[in-house]
């Protein structure tokens, strides 16, 4: 099976810097919320109604993804669509698709449109125990003083993708000393460096 390159780009801190349209060469590109500032994305995904009214404001054409619960909303908008159904089933509460947010959003579509997917940006951790976030202090978003959002939905969350998808490769970048959770090692996870982030892949 050819490969189809898709890179996630979250909006951890570690991807402060780099050059995405040069990472972005000959892939489909899938994002989080308000990268639209900074990059035209393929795919967009913004639960938040207020991302969403942000992003429509950009004239480029992504697409949008929103929750089911906001959809009727966007009608006149024909590039707004619904986020993915979650590819399986569990009742505990971060199972739940009104408990998924853009992020495990985008790791899901991500999986839905190629089988080699590059992720960049999902830090998970704060350095500092304050919010690590490439918008902090912006619209919509949390002030750089708030304590760092909890990643255990997240982590799960994407555990959950990666074991759906067990014919798709994942590599996720992060700087040198991150450490990937114990329930990401699987046989089609794998972890590398941000420096060895070149566009020859």
């Amino acid at each position: 099976m050819p490969k189809t390159q898709i890179l996630v780009i979250g909006n951890g801190e570690s991807r402060q810097g780099l050059d995405l349209p040069t990472l972005a060469k000959n892939k489909i590109t899938v994002g989080c919320n308000a990268l639209h500032r900074d990059f035209v994305v393929d795919h967009l995904i913004c639960c938040d109604q207020r991302m969403v009214n942000e992003a429509l404001i950009n004239p480029a054409n992504t697409k949008i993804y929103t929750r089911p619960d906001w959809i009727d909303k966007y009608q006149k908008f024909s590039r707004v669509v619904r986020v993915p159904e979650l590819p399986y089933r569990g009742e505990a509460r971060w199972d739940q698709p009104f408990h998924w947010g853009s992020g495990s959003y985008a790791l899901l579509k991500a999986a839905e449109l190629g089988n080699d997917i590059q992720l960049i940006g999902f830090d998970l951790y704060s350095k500092d125990s304050l919010v690590n976030n490439v918008y902090k202090d912006t619209a919509n978003y949390l002030s750089k003083d708030k304590p760092a959002v909890d990643p255990n939905y997240w982590i799960h969350q994407f555990s959950m993708v990666f074991k759906s998808f067990p014919d798709k490769y994942f590599t996720i970048y992060n700087i040198g000393n991150w450490n990937m959770p114990d329930s990401w090692k699987l046989s089609n996870v794998n972890y590398k460096t941000l420096d060895t982030f070149t566009v020859t892949q």
